[in-house]
């Protein structure tokens, strides 16, 4: 990105260039005729679009209609100096609907007609809120659980045992009643025994996972099972480093999302499709809550769906326990899955658009204490 001083050598440049690159916050470079001519990675990533490509537009083609951005620039061309503008939407159909930024724009250099730039997107601070609400909101049950567990399975084990006794000496629409009593016992059992793995508060079990072979364990069970009308796809980053975490942990949460996408693309779909991706996003941190430690947490795997989408009223809510777009839905699944990636230090998040919903998975890539260099499991 040539955004040097006058006298300044190539040294120099390659140097910004470094530095630009490696920051977290989306930079262009607006050249006269509105075309971008430079962008940081981070800007790259933002808008979806290579460097090569974003050159072959215009800031006008990659925004909204009538965007502020526009007039942004253009103000910053007539009276100079910087200006700022907060809570933007310059979200689109192709990088999300949902993208509220901060804009500060500035002049390259004094008489140039090239603006710079920068934008600070709202929503990564708002979803962490969320998530660590999600985290709340999933340990708030977990003494409910227990509780549950020992208050309602030991009595419900008595009566199914008497129903069982009873259906020996019933027959025709008695013995039909029993089985009821029996069919409904189990199912409560079974809702009971999900509400005991929010209240597991033993330190999770981790080891170095190569996070490709989780997402393929988890595309071959849902290929032979319950989504096995459905196409999928895999977009990997080859070079992404192993996850430390618990391996049977995040089958159990990437499973459960595949799932959550074959029903909510359903049976009957002609070009359902599933996309497992994972990416390394360097500039993501979090601060651990009641410290001032902040986790960098760079490896995302995406689950991605082209089905009907999240209704608008749910999705604030997503994660919390209870909350499903299923009639026959429990609620818990989502509420578990957040729970699990809370104890990896993670966060999840959703995005939801007709025919394209993506669940995205950020985790950390952090080595364990003694300092071994991880190994992954294959």
């Amino acid at each position: 990105m040539n955004l040097m001083s006058e006298g300044s050598g190539p040294r120099v440049e390659a140097r910004s260039d470094a530095i630009l690159n490696v920051l977290p916050l989306p930079v262009i470079v607006i050249g006269g005729d509105d075309h971008i001519i430079e962008a940081n990675m981070s800007a790259q990533s933002f808008f979806q679009m290579s460097l090569s490509v974003l050159r072959r537009h215009t800031l006008e083609e990659i925004v909204p209609f009538g965007s502020p951005l526009l007039a942004l620039v253009q103000q910053v061309r007539t009276h100079g100096g910087s200006v700022s503008e907060y809570r933007v939407d310059i979200g689109t159909p192709r990088i999300g609907l949902d993208k509220i930024v901060d804009l500060f724009a500035t002049l390259e250099s004094d008489g140039s007609a090239e603006v710079v730039v920068m934008l600070q997107e709202k929503t990564i601070a708002e979803k962490m809120d969320r998530q660590l609400t999600h985290r709340g909101a999933a340990r708030s049950i977990s003494a409910m659980g227990s509780m549950l567990a020992h208050e309602i399975k030991n009595p419900l084990s008595g009566i199914r045992g008497a129903a069982q006794l009873l259906e020996t000496s019933v027959s025709g629409e008695d013995h039909a009643l029993l089985r009821l009593i029996c069919d409904e016992t189990d199912r409560i059992v079974k809702l009971v025994d999900r509400f005991e793995d929010f209240s597991d508060g033993r330190p999770v079990e981790r080891e170095a996972v190569n996070i490709h072979s989780v997402l393929e364990h988890v595309k071959r069970l849902a290929t032979s099972g319950f989504a096995r009308n459905i196409r999928f796809s895999e977009t990997y980053d080859p070079s992404l480093p192993p996850v430390w975490c618990n391996r049977d942990q995040l089958i159990q949460v990437f499973l459960n999302l595949v799932k959550n996408a074959a029903e909510a693309i359903g049976p009957d779909s002609i070009d359902g499709e599933i996309e497992l991706s994972t990416a390394y996003r360097a500039g993501v941190r979090m601060v651990i809550p009641g410290s001032n430690s902040r986790v960098a947490l760079p490896l995302e795997i995406c689950v991605r769906d082209n089905g009907p989408g999240v209704p608008e009223d749910l999705m604030r809510n997503l994660f919390d326990p209870f909350i499903s777009t299923k009639a026959s839905g429990s609620g818990l699944g989502l509420a578990l899955v957040s729970k699990l990636i809370g104890d990896h230090g993670g966060v999840i998040e959703c995005e939801s658009l007709p025919r394209r919903t993506v669940f995205r998975v950020l985790l950390s890539m952090q080595a364990p204490r003694d300092g071994r260099v991880l190994e992954s499991d294959g």
